[in-house]
């Protein structure tokens, strides 16, 4: 098998970050009202700013415009994009059920016949992505790929995605305020890109990231649904999709809303992932002593502490000074969030040859986690 190197990365954050204190009129009130949850969900996540591809109320970029663009940045006179061989993308917020995604970013980025794959689903849908043109390098079947994880979650969270369902509780007599699973994430998530060049050699310009290990899995066989979109959830766990539905129903019950079932998140996003660390510590004989850099995709800085103190009892001790995250600058950018901490960190001027990194992303979908563990070459 070949090493692989990311040997390039790049990112596209839309439009000015929005404040706190701008979001609800960016995203506008359900019924007219401001949200019970907000200040609460902000006061715990810690994001200070996030990107929306919204401006003046009007869409200014769709999902595969974000992702282009982000890609467009990883070539250059010197490495044409005419070079790019494989394209694997991740995302969670498509913009169409078909065509996939990655056809989508390809045909927005007009260049030649290119080999293709989409990985679906939330957070590690972009590493899936960033292991299969790994793998594709690694057994040199193409010697330049592109990774790329990129999000749009503001067209879930405009105010008018809910208001049907406000309108069928004032039917009822009932107050129509957004129950607090749908309500969270409208103010946990942001939009933007970021993607990764991956090469079968170092760059001869300046410092690459060498994957020595990309480990994935999921806790799906033992945990029921967290996070979902385009489906209600029962009282037995299960879901019921939007397809098995009538179409007044995706109204009225803001099927599409990205809903987070924050209960199983707090039982569980903190100690599986903790379990699967201490799974690979052994596999690959890691030690906290072996990271200088940890790169850790929270979705809110309400889980650092508890994380902090799994990993101290795991015997994965890391200092807060090696950590590494901009949560509170680009916001939770869902499956473009793990490119955006590597871009920030590789262009920090920080890294030195013999640094090793360890990034950590979790998927409360349905509980999946991926650690990827680079040495700076």
């Amino acid at each position: 098998m070949n090493p692989v190197y990311i040997t390039r990365l790049s990112k596209y954050l839309p439009n000015a970050p929005v404040s706190n204190e701008e979001m609800e009129a960016v995203l506008g009130m359900v019924n007219g009202k401001p949200s019970r949850a907000r200040s609460i969900v902000l006061r715990n996540n810690g994001i200070k700013t996030r990107f929306y591809a919204i401006k003046d109320g009007k869409r200014t970029h769709t999902n595969q415009q974000l992702a282009a663009t982000a890609i467009k940045g990883l070539f250059d006179d010197r490495l044409p994009i005419s070079d790019l061989q494989v394209l694997a993308t991740g995302t969670s917020s498509p913009e169409q059920i078909l065509p996939s995604h990655a056809s989508m970013v390809h045909g927005e980025l007009g260049i030649s016949n290119v080999e293709i794959v989409s990985a679906s689903g939330s957070c590690c849908s972009s590493m899936q992505a960033l292991k299969y043109a790994c793998m594709t390098v690694a057994a040199g079947e193409a010697g330049t790929a592109v990774a790329c994880g990129s999000e749009r979650f503001s067209a879930w969270a405009l105010a008018s995605r809910y208001q049907a369902e406000a309108d069928s509780w004032k039917n009822l007599d009932k107050d129509p305020y957004l129950a607090f699973e749908k309500d969270f994430l409208r103010w946990m998530l942001s939009d933007g890109a970021g993607a990764a060049l991956l090469q079968n050699k170092p760059s001869e310009n300046g410092l690459s990231l060498k994957i020595e290990w990309i480990e994935i899995t999921s806790f799906a066989n033992e945990l029921e649904t967290c996070m979902y979109a385009g489906a209600v959830k029962e009282e037995d766990g299960s879901l019921i999709g939007w397809n098995d539905m009538d179409i007044a129903e995706w109204g009225d019950k803001s099927v599409f809303a990205l809903k987070q079932d924050t209960r199983l998140l707090g039982e569980h996003i903190i100690k599986k992932g903790g379990d699967f660390l201490r799974e690979l510590m052994g596999k690959h004989n890691l030690t906290a002593a072996d990271v200088d850099y940890y790169l850790p995709h929270m979705s809110s800085e309400y889980f650092k502490k508890e994380m902090m103190e799994y990993m101290h009892g795991i015997g994965m001790d890391i200092p807060a000074d090696k950590w590494f995250y901009n949560l509170t600058r680009v916001g939770n950018v869902g499956s473009a969030s793990p490119y955006l901490m590597l871009e920030e960190l590789f262009h920090s001027g920080r890294l030195k040859k013999g640094d090793r990194l360890l990034v950590m992303v979790p998927e409360s979908a349905r509980f999946t986690y991926t650690y990827m563990y680079l040495a700076v070459v």
